[in-house]
């Protein structure tokens, strides 16, 4: 097998500018297609919200432009999850030359988990942790006796970075693959760290989830144990000793 070209310090930064040019490129072109539909992406949403409110409550638009920016915000997320696949391959182009030649066959898995683990951290996102935390929120607002009226931008904001962050935490098991195969990692140390890594799980849980209740926290801190302990079985399969011969 031929060795891989030593690449100098210069030229790692212009492969790092052009994959970041190209995934840009890739989001570009998902932002067009997402903002031509941004009046139905954004219904959706907002679904977790509305579903939280009373008959009358609904979200407000304070400036003049705000509805035209909310569009080219929508937009974008949607470019991002649309670009995804693309992101995701730049990002195995530019960390290749770190692994074997065999390892480098497998583009097509990682892209294909790395989309696939990121959509389904957005979706558990959507689908069971943002409608617990609206609802959490709306029955505060109850309990003093005040009308919610949320502004778009700030519900934006705050739908981006939960969505954001359960689409990130979900890689985890994808990129302990390359943690291992990099030699940074091993499942011996991961599982003897485990009593750590619920301690900073739950801490991880804690800053991102918004809400101060144990339920929010749990529904982020519950699947990344789970992924932890995903992770750790890549990691052991993936493990490089397994590769090296045993003694007789």
């Amino acid at each position: 097998m031929a060795a891989t070209p030593y690449m100098t310090f210069t030229e790692h930064l212009e492969e790092l500018r052009w994959r970041l040019i190209k995934s840009v490129a890739a989001v570009a072109v998902g932002f067009i297609i997402c903002y031509v539909a941004s009046d139905r992406i954004f219904a959706f949403m907002i679904a977790p919200l509305k579903q939280n409110l009373q008959p009358g409550q609904s979200l407000i638009g304070t400036g003049v432009a705000e509805a035209f920016f909310i569009e080219m915000k929508v937009g974008l997320v949607g470019g991002v999850f649309v670009a995804s696949p693309v992101i995701f391959y730049q990002i195995w182009r530019f960390l290749a030359p770190g692994l074997l030649g065999e390892e480098k066959k497998l583009v097509i898995p990682f892209v294909f988990c790395a989309t696939a683990f990121f959509l389904v951290g957005a979706y558990f996102c959507y689908r069971v942790v943002l409608p617990v935390a609206f609802g959490y929120f709306v029955e505060q607002y109850q309990s003093i006796g005040v009308s919610p009226e949320i502004r778009i931008a700030e519900y934006f904001s705050f739908f981006f970075r939960m969505i954001l962050a359960f689409g990130i935490t979900f890689e985890l098991p994808v990129f302990t693959f390359f943690l291992v195969r990099l030699g940074i990692l091993n499942y011996r140390l991961m599982w003897r760290s485990f009593r750590y890594a619920i301690v900073l799980i739950f801490i991880a849980a804690a800053i991102l989830t918004p809400t101060p209740d144990v339920i929010n926290q749990t529904l982020l801190a519950a699947p990344m144990l789970l992924l932890y302990l995903l992770s750790i079985g890549v990691a052991y399969v993936w493990r490089k000793d397994r590769e090296e011969p045993t003694d007789a």
